[in-house]
């Protein structure tokens, strides 16, 4: 075996380069988009519906999105940041329906985040 690091792929500068002409907000946006559309999966939200229903995984997935728009607030304006709470909240919710036993107020995914959650 060999101590050398696998070759990156052919592509990677160009990639470096795309990357490093995207603002810090656009990729922030783009992350919590996908966290949202994961989870959103994982609940069983989409025309499949139950078929990839997985609320364990949707709690970290929630969880995550809560922590990354925590995290960014301040860095992110409030015309980014508006709908991308109002879509937590509503994964959160949805979480709290799915849920046979649901979570006591302000122990649901993300809720350390966000305080606690009411429909």
């Amino acid at each position: 075996m060999s101590d050398t690091p696998p070759e990156p792929p052919a592509d990677f500068d160009e990639m470096t380069r795309d990357i490093a002409e995207v603002p810090a907000v656009e990729v922030i946006v783009t992350v919590a988009v996908n966290l949202m559309s994961a989870a959103a999966v994982k609940l069983g939200l989409t025309e499949e519906g139950d078929k990839y229903k997985d609320l364990d995984e949707a709690r970290k997935l929630i969880h995550a999105l809560a922590g990354l728009l925590d995290g960014s607030a301040t860095e992110i304006s409030s015309f980014h940041a508006a709908p991308l709470r109002d879509g937590l909240k509503s994964l959160q919710l949805a979480f709290r329906e799915a849920s046979l036993v649901p979570d006591e107020p302000g122990q649901g995914p993300g809720e350390k985040y966000t305080g606690p959650v009411y429909g």
